[in-house]
């Protein structure tokens, strides 16, 4: 095969592992809630926060209770039913299988009455006045429920029950190869995720880039020894090039990365989504939540939790948002994703929520991170960390225009 032919075929490869990479991150995970026995069509609710055994999502949250669908539209609509939650922070993420947030449903958009809303297939016919069209068969239902504290638990279970699904029954859907895979089988599985949820006609420039590979009809036998190492070359490459995507956004600004304006809605930005995907699956767009990274000074852009670092805001800088901000600590895996770790206070997030935080004297606020204590004290404000490496993310919820517009920008995190 001619030179110019297998770089081709090595570029196919690249961009459909990361096109496709959504897919099967998506894919992964409602076959792990099938696993579990949550059927589709059916929301799964997580009656706890998350902690360092949860290890289903990366990224989680300490903030909010989840409610979890996975939602097969193929024989047919279902009915969603959203609680009345008052002033507590509450929206349900309505993601396609290209983890575009379509609709969002909740505090923000729909108001805090709750309702009764009817999600439709494609190409299902629909009437009345709280219909959403998904875009793809297969959606990802994610609920958040603002737990405001322990003493808060109950009232905020008492609104998760509220939230309902009622749709046809259908059955789980076939295995599916996970991103560690080999080519062929993560190929295999992504040809029969592009057949069952098909791409918007907006990526054909996409498509035919990726055609070399066949995915309409794709066989792996049909290619040589030498073709399959240009295959190999190709997913190597995008590999490392998801590692450049993610929240970072594209780089930092001073101590902290700002989210892409295309988070949770990716357009063509295929490269973002992907990184999106593997380092903060299920991300919410600015407008909802925005995310922020910040960067120490290990590679990868981690911090020594064997040094003792500080977060200060001055008292009248704290974060303008109109619902709560909360800082979380992760342990990094070396594939790139993000996880809590275990710690003697149980505490995996620090915010303005956080019970007994105590501000200085002259109102301004100091956070302590790092895996000795900084004294009791300071304890009521200390975010503990693990002996090695590891990130830290700020999350701000219902942001205010002084920080989805840029003017407001974090204090960095300074080593003691």
């Amino acid at each position: 095969m001619p030179t110019e032919d297998l770089d081709r075929l090595t570029a196919a490869a690249k961009a459909a592992w990361l096109y496709g990479l959504p897919l099967i991150e998506v894919a992964t995970t409602r076959m792990r809630a099938a696993a579990l026995g949550a059927p589709p069509n059916v929301f799964n609710h997580v009656r706890k926060l998350a902690d360092h055994k949860a290890r289903m999502v990366t990224t989680p949250n300490n903030d909010t209770l989840y409610s979890s669908a996975q939602v097969d539209l193929s024989e047919g609509p279902v009915t969603i039913t959203l609680p009345a939650a008052g002033d507590r922070y509450f929206s349900l993420a309505l993601m396609d299988a290209y983890t575009n947030n379509f609709a969002i449903l909740g505090t923000r958009t729909t108001g805090p009455e709750g309702g009764v809303f009817t999600l439709v297939g494609p190409g299902d016919a629909a009437e009345g006045p709280a219909v959403v069209r998904a875009p793809t068969r297969h959606v990802w239902a994610l609920a958040r429920i603002l737990v405001d504290g322990p003493h808060d638990m109950a009232a905020a279970q008492a609104v998760q029950q509220g939230l309902s699904m009622q749709g046809p029954a259908v059955a789980a859907g076939a295995p599916t190869a996970s991103r560690r895979d080999d080519w062929a089988a993560y190929f295999a599985s992504l040809a029969r995720l592009l057949a069952e949820d098909r791409p918007p006609f907006t990526d054909q420039a996409m498509l035919r880039l990726m055609a070399p590979l066949g995915l309409d009809d794709f066989d792996p036998a049909r290619f040589s020894p030498a073709q399959a190492a240009a295959i190999e070359a190709g997913i190597a490459a995008a590999r490392i090039e998801v590692r450049k995507g993610g929240l970072d956004g594209g780089g930092f600004t001073g101590g902290w990365s700002y989210p892409n304006a295309r988070l949770g809605d990716f357009g063509q930005d295929y490269v973002y989504r992907a990184g999106v995907a593997l380092a903060g699956l299920a991300a919410l767009p600015a407008a909802e939540a925005m995310y922020m990274r910040a960067k120490g000074d290990l590679p990868r852009a981690l911090f020594d939790g064997a040094a003792d670092w500080r977060l200060h805001f001055a008292a009248d800088q704290l974060l303008p948002v109109n619902s709560f901000w909360s800082l979380s600590l992760y342990e990094a895996t070396d594939d790139g994703q993000f996880f809590f770790t275990d710690n003697p206070l149980n505490r995996y997030a620090i915010g303005d929520r956080t019970e007994g935080l105590k501000t200085n004297d002259d109102g301004s606020l100091d956070i302590w991170i790092g895996h000795a204590s900084p004294g009791a004290g300071r304890e009521s404000n200390w975010l503990p960390a693990p002996a090695g490496p590891f990130a830290l993310f700020m999350r701000a919820y219902l942001p205010k225009p002084a920080l989805l517009d840029g003017r407001y920008r974090l204090p960095d995190v300074e080593r003691v």
